[in-house]
């Protein structure tokens, strides 16, 4: 066969086989709000919305506390702090950096609710679990780099297929590190009424969805790991780079069905919790009133940076990109920042100095990660001088 014929014939086979994997079973649109996963019954909520059952967790999540950690509700004025971590790819060495010199200042709390989304996602458990998992930390964001994380897969994905790369490496190290004694560890802090947080983007639905890591754990059935590590590779797929998760859910008659779940950050790149949440409802109900305060780890800069654009089109859409997704940032930060005030909680920014100009030549270029992970790392070990406002106030 002549080279031509050849790369023609084997596009269109690629092309074709592309075309068979997309095909699913999606939920109707009529029954999205009553589908679960299967055998774990409802481990997750919409983001966007108001938390169906809220009274029933909310007392859970007391009875929890008082079995667990009665002093907790008997200390009036507590201090009480909460961890979102942001979306960013690789800056998320800058969040990694800055949890372990946080632990050497001496003055890191331990954190009633972590949240993260897409790198902040694979921070999220380990910041959770506490300084003890420091060196893991280090270790995921020092060591690997892009071929160590993800296969190109250019030509497939450009002919149709769902990514330009595939991210079986990722899920590979996701469960290196995600193992059945850590899950039980998340278990067992879950159990003490704390909280871990993961979001996601439901693909089909265009709607962001949290996930409460800890519960799923703490079901410990066979199903949880594997729903889990899966998470964590949706919340970390960032759209075109890596493929979408299918997770598999099932309606009231046990029909199955299969959600597609990308990056968090496409929705919301950090959050606390669900909207519409009142915490001075919550005090009411755990009759004790909280000092709270929010830290927030931003893995990227806030404030505009400046970059002359070569005239390409793939210079000319990295940039716009990239700046939507600042612009995005800007935009939860501040949503943030309004929750917090309006439930009189104390509100804490970092976010990458913009001083910091390493060049990075890859998605995952480990240099680039060793010296942001520095800078995160000093910046937090001499005491950060936290910002208490967002960018644009």
């Amino acid at each position: 066969m002549k080279p031509i014929a050849w790369l023609i014939a084997t596009c269109t086979s690629m092309l074709l086989a592309a075309c068979a994997a997309d095909i699913r079973n999606a939920v109707p649109a009529g029954i999205t709000d009553q589908v679960e996963v299967q055998g774990l019954g409802r481990v997750r909520t919409w983001g966007d919305v108001e938390i169906p059952h809220i009274e029933r967790i909310s007392e859970i999540r007391l009875k929890q506390i008082k079995d667990t950690r009665p002093g907790v509700l008997s200390q009036t004025k507590r201090k009480v702090s909460y961890l979102a971590i942001s979306g960013g790819g690789s800056d998320g060495a800058f969040g990694a950096g800055f949890l372990a010199g946080w632990t050497a200042s001496g003055d890191r709390p331990e954190f009633e609710i972590v949240t993260g989304v897409s790198t902040g996602a694979l921070i999220a458990p380990f910041a959770f679990l506490g300084s003890r998992y420091d060196r893991q930390l280090k270790e995921i964001y020092t060591r690997y780099s892009t071929d160590d994380l993800m296969k190109k897969q250019v030509l497939a994905g450009l002919l149709g297929g769902s990514a330009v790369s595939d991210n079986a490496p990722m899920a590979d190290l996701i469960a290196k590190y995600v193992t059945s004694s850590f899950l039980e560890e998340i278990a067992r802090e879950h159990e003490k009424g704390r909280r871990l947080l993961i979001g996601t983007t439901n693909a089909d639905q265009e709607r962001p969805v949290i996930w409460d890591l800890g519960l799923i754990a703490q079901k410990r059935t066979p199903q949880s790991l594997t729903l889990f590590r899966r998470i964590l590779l949706a919340s970390s797929a960032l759209p075109g780079l890596f493929p979408p998760v299918h997770i598999k859910v099932a309606d009231t008659n046990g029909t199955t069905y299969e959600e597609m779940h990308i990056d968090g950050g496409v929705t919301d790149n950090t959050f606390l919790l669900p909207l519409h949440l009142n915490f001075d409802e919550l005090d009411k109900l755990y009759k004790v009133r909280w000092n709270r305060r929010l830290y927030i780890l931003a893995n990227a800069k806030t404030a505009p940076t400046r970059k002359v654009v070569a005239n390409s089109t793939f210079e000319i859409a990295g940039r716009s990109i990239n700046t939507m997704i600042r612009q995005q940032l800007e935009g939860d930060l501040l949503k943030l920042y309004l929750r917090a005030k309006s439930n009189r909680i104390a509100y804490q920014l970092a976010d990458i100095p913009a001083s910091f100009d390493a060049p990075s030549n890859e998605a995952f270029d480990k240099e680039y990660m060793k010296k942001l992970y520095e800078v995160g790392y000093e910046a937090a070990r001499n005491g950060y001088d936290w910002k208490a406002k967002p960018p644009g106030i």
